[in-house]
């Protein structure tokens, strides 16, 4: 699974699967957090199925999630909450990772 760093304490990713949790945890990440809706796409794994394996493994979890291309304040202010919270270092994830990405640069403005 690949991820890009953003910081030391961020990363962004892709769509993950359930059997991406454990190594994602061997690579040192302490939380996820799902950027993506449920359904968005066909085929895509359910957030409660990934949480309850990042979960019954020790990781934190936050699901925020963000319409792409349609990511508004109360998103943004969700997102900041949620990464004050959760232990880094964190791996967000959507559907490409840039969904992440953007609401990590805006939540890092303000």
């Amino acid at each position: 699974m690949s991820f890009t760093r953003i910081t030391p304490e961020f990363s962004v990713s892709p769509q993950i699967a359930v059997a991406d949790v454990a190594d994602l945890k061997a690579q040192g990440f302490r939380s996820i957090v799902c950027n993506r809706p449920d359904g968005e796409d066909a085929g895509q794994p359910p957030v409660a199925v990934i949480r309850a394996e990042a979960e019954r493994l020790g990781l934190g979890f936050g699901f925020v999630p963000v319409v792409s291309g349609g990511i508004l304040p109360e998103d943004v202010a969700d997102f900041r909450e949620a990464l004050a919270e959760l232990p880094g270092p964190v791996l967000a994830y959507c559907r490409s990772g840039t969904r992440c990405r953007n609401l990590y640069g805006m939540a890092a403005q303000g």
